[in-house]
């Protein structure tokens, strides 16, 4: 951000600069042809924006509709052509479009979770990394009982998975309480 705040501070003075020697139309032009520059360093590399959601969502999405119009198209002329062939009719019927719009209504879910799977495999691997990695940890959660041991495997988790510079956990002394009936002493007081 500093840098595109230093760009666009420098915009006006070149302006009125320009206005004033033209020898500095130059130095103007070298400032307008680095703001993209400066925009795609704050984009791409300080993740400005939250470039990679949208590529994400753009890599998705744009795959699933190119599939789902694909699968309409091949649904609707196979029933068609289905039709026609079994009636003998070339009035095209309405039966077909139904039909493909109901088998994209389903399809559209497990496609689009398909989808997100392979890009999160492929472009994003880390991410992938860290859902495999959480998915085992909840496993093994299930079937551990002594603190001790699942308080290390946590930390060990969230250093994986999230990869913080430091990463511990504190857990708050529990006071148990007594159960059980009370004695005829007690229930006196």
């Amino acid at each position: 951000m500093k840098w595109f705040a230093y760009v666009a501070a420098l915009m006006p003075v070149l302006i009125v600069l320009t206005y004033r020697f033209p020898a500095a139309d130059y130095a103007a032009g070298v400032v307008f042809v680095s703001v993209p520059v400066v925009v795609g360093v704050a984009v791409l590399k300080y993740r400005l924006y939250n470039v990679d959601l949208i590529i994400n969502r753009t890599l998705v999405y744009g795959a699933l509709t190119v599939m789902l119009v694909l699968v309409y198209l091949a649904g609707v002329a196979t029933t068609q052509t289905v039709f026609r062939f079994l009636t003998g009719q070339e009035q095209q019927p309405q039966l077909a479009v139904v039909g493909s719009t109901l088998v994209i209504a389903v399809l559209f879910n497990p496609l689009r979770r398909r989808i997100q799977a392979f890009i999160d495999r492929r472009f994003y691997r880390n991410k992938y990394d860290a859902q495999r990695t959480l998915a085992a940890f909840g496993v093994r959660l299930r079937g551990e009982v002594e603190l001790d041991h699942l308080a290390d495997d946590f930390v060990a988790v969230v250093e994986r998975t999230v990869q913080p510079a430091h990463a511990s956990l504190w857990l708050r002394e529990m006071i148990a309480e007594p159960r059980g009936l009370a004695t005829s002493e007690e229930r006196e007081n």
